[in-house]
């Protein structure tokens, strides 16, 4: 996902900010929980911006972070310095230089929503895999939640789990799982952004959200499947 001004492209890439994780402690421990049974002992995290998700994803051979902006890379590599299992790169999520030494597992979280061309976008990353490796991709979840916040970070789409598995399936990737996730999180974001008309996080809501919604939410999708959710975890393998 290039941006074509150059520069910063992360202060100046649509929404990469109002995107971020910081401030949500519980919210990065439930995707954490959600997507690490998928992983394998090698990781590589596309558009990882600042890297709030990596900073508490520890236990790995080899874990490679990795932003298309040189600022951020430089600000992941003072983040993870301590960490020599950690790879710190600058990586375009088109695919076009591939990992040298592919890895088990691709990781892309709120990354495939920012690319017009999906399909191409995952034939392009799942070079740098190795045979049989996965990738697990977190989007966000149902077009009938799609509303100003999406337009103003350059959201192409949202998903249901049946068009995420269709673009993977069109990227020559078998599907081994594809559920909505964050089931009362949907609810808040169809009151904040579709009939509030927010276009921009409320720091305050966030907060109240990350403390009381997002413990719920872990003890109700741990016990019981969800027909309905904010985003939608996607797990495909590459075969051949």
């Amino acid at each position: 996902m290039t941006n074509e001004a150059g520069g910063n492209e992360f202060s100046a890439a649509t929404g990469r900010e109002l995107e971020s994780d910081h401030g949500k402690p519980r919210y990065l421990a439930y995707q954490r929980e959600l997507i690490r049974p998928h992983c394998g002992r090698s990781v590589l995290e596309v558009g990882a911006g600042l890297g709030e998700f990596a900073d508490g994803f520890t236990g790995f051979d080899r874990y490679v972070v990795t932003d298309v902006d040189p600022g951020a890379v430089e600000r992941m590599k003072e983040r993870f310095a301590d960490r020599p299992e950690v790879e710190v790169q600058q990586y375009d999520i088109d695919g076009q230089n591939p990992l040298a030494e592919p890895v088990e597992t691709l990781v892309a979280i709120n990354v495939l929503e920012h690319i017009e061309d999906d399909v191409t976008a995952l034939c392009d990353l799942s070079r740098s895999l190795i045979p049989d490796g996965n990738i697990v991709l977190f989007v966000p979840g149902y077009e009938r939640l799609y509303g100003e916040f999406d337009r103003k970070v350059g959201h192409y789409r949202r998903y249901t789990p049946a068009t995420v598995s269709e673009a993977a399936r069109r990227a020559g990737l078998t599907v081994e799982k594809a559920r909505p996730v964050n089931f009362l999180g949907a609810f808040a974001w169809w009151a904040a952004v579709r009939k509030g008309g927010a276009n921009a996080p409320n720091p305050r809501l966030v907060a109240a959200y990350d403390r009381f919604v997002v413990p719920v939410t872990r003890t109700v999708e741990r016990a019981l499947p969800v027909p309905f959710g904010q985003s939608v975890l996607c797990v495909a393998r590459k075969t051949g």
